[in-house]
């Protein structure tokens, strides 16, 4: 009996712990359904992703599909014209041969991604505050490049990922003499590069610095050349921003390109308000009794020589000069591509005078005196410029609604006399001396193990300090791997 008893009761705690087990079941059931549930609905970095995935790869195939039907129809004029020549057919065949050898060769060499180990890095020409630029051979043709190798979180702390993007698509549009051109650009997990045309003439800085002034008809020259490099960009709708003589890079007969779409910074004027701007002050801060600026106190030869002394510096540092900058763009209420304009005629300016129209010791200064042009505006009588100099460059510096170039290039073409569709095929205004594909003698040269700016050692016949610093970020191909 007792017996009995026992296997009732074991038998009733069984049926007790039973619910249990199923209360246990059914929350695990619900527990991992909301887990499928959640794993389900992708988030919006996942569906980017897929996004992103499913255009590569239609992309891909695209051209693929493409390119095989650009070489079937190769072939088949090939044939054609085999054919029409009555060449034997053994020849054919032979030729044929030939011909698919260097195509799949060619193919090859498309797939294959480019590396910094492709590249001979050779002589520093230049050094900024997100990287370097080096002249640089291709290991496999011997050809030669300059690489700038950016440092990819300065980029990313700077905020300029977003310009990298509008180059890109600038790059890809524009084809034109007047612009320097990119080959290739690939990255790796520290770095950006970007493969460009080597130019070994130096830039326009350079030839200033050296020269000290150009007569009117040089600057008319590159004044006219810079006319087109802007003409070409502004059609296609891109504003450059950062026109100034450091941008500006002769090619070894002489020639000028436009370079930097982007990756160059200007001055942070967001601590300004526009009240700052109301009086201008000068270099002193002295006004006269009806609040204008005393006028500077140095001759022209005495502020182009103080100029010259801080002009490499500026170029340097991370804050760069102000001097070329529209009053629109400083004062941040909107601008369009008639900023590119006044910075040209600020770069015509220099080139007659020496130094820029508003230039000042500080950066801050010199600000104040772009938004206060009216007063600030002045040409040295030394200069000795003449009327129609100063009328273009007065029509340059002016408010955006009288500015040349608003309605296009056409309005600064008709005043400049210039043959401009000869413009490139004629000789120009200066030749820089250049020995050999591998010449630096037009930049400055720096110390390899320094990481800090060294005074030029330079011999030859630039005597003065070159230019070191700036992003050339110019062609028709751009591949970012």
């Amino acid at each position: 009996m007792d017996s009995i008893r026992c296997w009732l009761k074991k038998l009733r705690s069984k049926d007790k712990v039973k619910p249990s087990k199923k209360k246990e079941t059914t929350s695990n059931v619900k527990e991992l359904s909301k887990a499928q549930t959640s794993e389900e609905v992708p988030s919006n970095v996942t569906k980017q992703r897929v996004a992103a995935a499913k255009q590569y790869i239609e992309n891909h195939y695209k051209k693929q599909m493409k390119s095989l039907q650009e070489r079937k129809e190769r072939r088949d004029i090939l044939e054609k014209k085999l054919a029409d020549a009555e060449v034997s057919e053994e020849e054919q065949n032979n030729l044929l041969k030939y011909l698919e050898k260097k195509e799949t060769e060619y193919m090859r060499l498309q797939r294959h991604k480019m590396g910094a180990d492709d590249f001979e890095p050779l002589t520093m020409i230049g050094k900024g505050a997100f990287g370097e630029v080096r002249v640089c051979r291709e290991k496999a043709t011997g050809h030669v490049y300059a690489m700038k190798k950016l440092k990819k979180s300065e980029m990313l702390r700077r905020g300029q990922v977003e310009h990298v993007k509008a180059e890109r698509n600038l790059l890809a549009e524009v084809d034109s003499n007047c612009i320097v051109k990119l080959y290739c650009s690939f990255q790796d997990d520290e770095y950006l590069y970007l493969i460009m045309e080597y130019l070994p003439g130096g830039d326009m800085m350079t030839l200033l610095m050296r020269k000290d002034t150009l007569t009117e008809d040089e600057a008319r020259f590159y004044v006219g050349e810079t006319v087109l490099a802007i003409e070409s960009i502004h059609k296609h709708s891109y504003i450059h921003r950062d026109i100034k003589p450091d941008n500006l890079l002769l090619d070894r007969n002489g020639h000028m390109k436009l370079s930097d779409f982007g990756l160059c910074k200007p001055l942070d004027c967001s601590n300004l308000q526009e009240k700052d701007f109301s009086v201008g002050n000068n270099l002193s801060g002295a006004l006269q009794s009806d609040g204008r600026p005393v006028a500077p106190r140095r001759t022209q030869q005495e502020q182009l020589q103080h100029w010259q002394r801080n002009r490499r510096m500026l170029a340097y540092s991370t804050v760069g000069t102000p001097d070329y900058i529209a009053p629109e763009v400083l004062l941040k209420k909107g601008y369009g591509m008639e900023c590119d304009w006044w910075s040209l005629g600020a770069i015509m300016y220099e080139m007659l005078v020496g130094y820029p129209p508003f230039y000042s010791d500080e950066p801050m200064s010199t600000c104040r005196k772009i938004v206060n042009w009216r007063t600030h505006l002045k040409f040295p009588e030394e200069a000795k410029l003449s009327p129609e100099a100063k009328d273009l460059i007065s029509k340059l510096l002016c408010n955006v609604d009288q500015r040349l170039g608003t309605k296009g290039a056409d309005e600064i073409k008709v005043l400049c006399g210039i043959e401009w569709d000869k413009l490139y095929q004629m000789k120009a205004a200066f030749i820089p001396e250049v020995n050999d594909e591998l010449d630096t003698q037009n930049f400055e040269k720096f110390e390899e193990a320094d990481n800090q700016i060294q005074s030029s050692t330079r011999s030859g016949p630039w005597r003065k300090v070159s230019a070191g610093f700036f992003f050339i970020c110019t062609s028709k191909r751009l591949e970012i791997h």
